[in-house]
């Protein structure tokens, strides 16, 4: 997936877990896809920056950078849900193209799955909205059908 992808996705996704979150459509949804929707886009381009130092799809593509993002607003009060957007990065890159990430590195293979499309593809688009479609599916269930999730979002003010 190319960084257009990446951003269009972490922007669809923060309009629509503000909806999932805050379904009424007023001035609360709109607080919370602004307050998402930040943090999901920077947390969307972090991993490419391992083109400027690194290797690319392997130094920033891993469940070690996941982790930490995903552990730091525990420790530190902040960065939330920039972690959201480094998921969403790993998902679309491993569905949505050809090539794969390497999760475990600094182990050298890289996973994807066989649906995946170049990134120059025409196809591109539509493999990143279905994506992105799952992804908010995922999430609704996740909110709205699991109490642990609920406990959670109630604590941090947003349910």
């Amino acid at each position: 997936m190319n960084k257009r992808g990446h951003v269009l996705n972490a922007l669809l996704l923060s309009i629509g877990l503000g909806y999932i979150l805050h379904p009424s459509g007023d001035i609360e949804t709109l607080r919370t896809i602004a307050e998402v929707s930040v943090p999901v886009v920077l947390g969307a381009l972090f991993p490419d920056v391992d083109t400027a130092f690194g290797r690319h799809r392997k130094t920033l593509h891993n469940l070690l950078v996941l982790g930490v993002f995903a552990a730091w607003p525990t420790y530190f009060g902040n960065l939330h849900y920039v972690w959201i957007g480094i998921l969403t990065h790993y998902v679309l890159d491993i569905l949505g193209s050809k090539r794969g990430i390497a999760l475990f590195y600094p182990f050298e293979k890289e996973y994807n799955l066989p649906v995946g499309v170049p990134v120059s593809s025409r196809y591109a688009d539509a493999v990143m909205l279905a994506v992105t479609a799952v992804e908010l599916i995922g999430a609704a269930i996740i909110i709205y059908r699991e109490p642990l999730a609920q406990i959670g979002l109630q604590s941090l003010g947003l349910l």
